[in-house]
């Protein structure tokens, strides 16, 4: 049987895909697998099961921890951003009474030059020549014409006319950000959920162990008692907190009124319905491919490189 050579390199008059691949330039696009999705029962900052969980009204879920370390550190950034923005506004108005002051001395030594002398000193002529650093092609004196083309030249390579890039803060937002929903949340818009546990296997085969980690824990709806997967829609209670299934929520939340585990009264606006867990299947999930546009071309190291979701 003869080798296949799809993936070696060719003398063909353009790319194949594989080579285009193997460059390292330009957009490049993975396929991502169940494996690279979080599950239902996981936080979406430290992406393991979720301890104390806490969820938003769009359904985002976190660790009780995670989140409250995630608002400490968008404060302490923001109070940065502040401090340099505040910084940056007192040198601005710092520059602009220095050049008030500047114009009016210049203001006033013209007015003592023209009183005192019909012809202007030569030491502060000799010092504005200095000052522009270029005295024409023959490097005896600037002309006027040659002052004016200075200041609208733009000649990078001479030292009086480099421009000044300065780099200027923009006024920051106050207000805290869901991290993975990147619209505005407060702690006091957050809300505890509870999740059933399923024990009736644990019970039949063996004691529960004080030891049991998070990773072997199911959980199940408290009313249709069916186990929780990634393919289930679920529904929580903003007023209780409880998690149902969407079925068992749409059929007796509207009509009871009450959580059908506490009797605890709620509204159809407490109804948050929490986002699906991965299940890597392209008609149940969405956003299963990873971009990364890559600068650095052949040679970079970076052909062999895979995206990662962002």
């Amino acid at each position: 049987m003869p080798q296949r050579h799809s993936k070696n390199n060719n003398d063909l008059a353009y790319f194949t895909y594989d080579e285009k691949k193997k460059l390292g330039y330009g957009t490049q696009r993975e396929r991502l697998g169940k494996d690279s999705i979080k599950p239902f029962d996981a936080c979406s900052l430290c992406l393991k099961p979720f301890i104390d969980p806490m969820c938003c009204h769009k359904g985002h879920v976190f660790c009780r921890e995670c989140i409250l370390e995630c608002f400490l550190a968008q404060k302490k950034d923001i109070q940065r951003r502040l401090a340099a923005h505040t910084s940056q506004k007192k040198q601005d108005k710092d520059e602009v009474e220095e050049r008030l002051m500047l114009q009016k001395a210049r203001e006033l030594d013209e007015f003592d030059q023209q009183n005192h002398s019909a012809m202007p000193r030569n030491s502060d002529k000799n010092h504005n020549d200095d000052k522009n650093g270029f005295h024409g092609a023959n490097s005896v004196k600037t002309t006027s014409f040659e002052e004016e083309a200075l200041k609208t030249m733009k000649a990078f390579w001479l030292p009086s006319a480099t421009p000044a890039a300065s780099v200027r803060v923009d006024a920051p937002e106050t207000h805290t950000v869901c991290p993975e929903g990147k619209e505005k949340l407060k702690l006091k818009n957050l809300f505890a959920i509870r999740f059933t546990e399923d024990n009736s296997e644990e019970e039949e085969n063996k004691p529960k162990s004080a030891s049991s980690s998070s990773y072997d824990k199911s959980y199940i709806c408290p009313s249709c008692k069916v186990t929780l997967t990634n393919t289930m829609s679920l529904v929580a209670l903003s007023s209780c907190g409880h998690v149902f299934c969407k079925k068992c929520a749409e059929k007796f939340m509207p009509v009871d009124k009450v959580c059908l585990v506490c009797d605890k009264p709620c509204k159809d606006r407490n109804l948050v319905g929490l986002k699906k867990g991965g299940t890597g299947f392209a008609e149940h999930d969405d956003h299963l491919e990873a971009k990364e546009y890559k600068h650095l071309g052949s040679g970079s190291g970076l052909g062999l490189v895979r995206p990662v979701k962002t």
